[in-house]
């Protein structure tokens, strides 16, 4: 796992936006970034040049915006970089792809300290670098609250994109990387106890298992996505697609040693935090039967539905809960 080191205080700086000008935090925003030969024009002109070999690219965007999805008193700006990256490139390895480049737009108010900037850049380029990728390009923009906007190109490298609405009846679904783990880093945090600081980094660096995307495309999964929203959320997306049910097996998703710790300590549930936590980027993918490869753990089944029933999800027979897992129009910032 990646460690994401703090920097110094995000909120005194001793040279600000404004005292550096659009071309200075283009510098500083662009400082990070080192050459690729897949990118064979970069930052500088009035576009990238990004090669796609495959004579296809995958695209995918997200946006983390201060106040919303993050607060710089838990998390520190290069935290909030690697963490932009991270759930973009999720997005590319969900389809069964491996990133190439990311563009970063940078929205800041005036008085945004040159430390932020600096520590935003390192984690995005760090972040890129870390994802098998680098950064292209981008703009910088004043802004009433920090934001950074994130672009991935990935690339298919031959093989056919896997959707999320292909899984068939009988396919077993699998999870490959932590389940939870975000969330209870998350409830720590907010809680301001000692401790459980693994799981705090999950929450502030993501590390989702990227090369497990290409892996599972490679295995003949039929559908296939990122736990971003909560297991249960994103498993009846792609039950709902794939026009089936989900069965899930209870006993496979129950919480290992160190979500039952930090639940006691903090008096939650770490079921809760399985089930409808996000932002572990986890995969989630359905197999035909036999074809799960090595580091996925089988967690249920995909069956037929019935009348009314397609997109639904059910754990040991019981539908779970309606509610949890991130909704952009729900809860408050650094909520789950």
């Amino acid at each position: 796992m990646t460690s994401c080191e703090p920097v110094r205080s995000p909120r005194a700086p001793q040279r600000t936006a404004a005292d550096l000008g659009e071309d200075g935090v283009i510098a500083l925003a662009t400082s990070a970034m080192s050459a690729d030969p897949r990118i064979p024009v970069g930052p500088g002109d009035d576009a990238a040049v990004v090669t796609a070999p495959d004579g296809r690219i995958v695209v995918s965007s997200d946006a983390l915006v201060e106040g919303r999805h993050f607060r710089f008193d838990l998390s520190t700006p290069e935290h909030v970089g690697r963490r932009a990256i991270a759930q973009n490139a999720a997005d590319i390895a969900a389809m069964g792809a491996v990133c190439t480049a990311f563009t970063v737009t940078l929205g800041c108010p005036a008085d945004t300290g040159a430390d932020v900037i600096a520590g935003l850049a390192a984690g995005t380029a760090g972040g890129a670098r870390d994802a098998g990728g680098a950064i292209a390009g981008g703009d910088v923009v004043r802004t009433d609250q920090v934001l950074l906007a994130v672009t991935v190109i990935g690339d298919l490298q031959g093989r056919a994109p896997v959707l999320m609405s292909g899984a068939r009846p009988g396919d077993e679904v699998a999870v490959c990387g932590t389940l939870g783990y975000s969330a209870a880093g998350l409830a720590v945090l907010l809680a301001g106890i000692d401790g459980f600081a693994d799981l705090v980094e999950i929450h502030r660096c993501p590390v989702p298992p990227l090369a497990a995307g290409p892996q599972a495309a490679r295995a003949g999964a039929t559908a296939l996505t990122d736990v971003s929203d909560g297991l249960l959320r994103d498993a009846r997306a792609v039950a709902a697609a794939s026009g089936v049910t989900i069965a899930l097996d209870g006993a496979a998703l129950v919480p290992d040693q160190r979500l039952l710790d930090c639940a006691e300590a903090l008096g939650a549930d770490p079921h809760r935090w399985v089930l409808t936590g996000g932002e572990d980027h986890s995969l989630f993918a359905a197999f035909p039967p036999g074809a799960v490869p090595d580091r996925w753990r089988i967690v249920g089944q995909v069956q037929a539905a019935g009348d009314g029933t397609a997109g639904t999800v059910t754990v040991d027979g019981a539908a779970g809960p309606e509610r949890g897992g991130w909704n952009s129009f729900e809860g408050t910032a650094e909520q789950p």
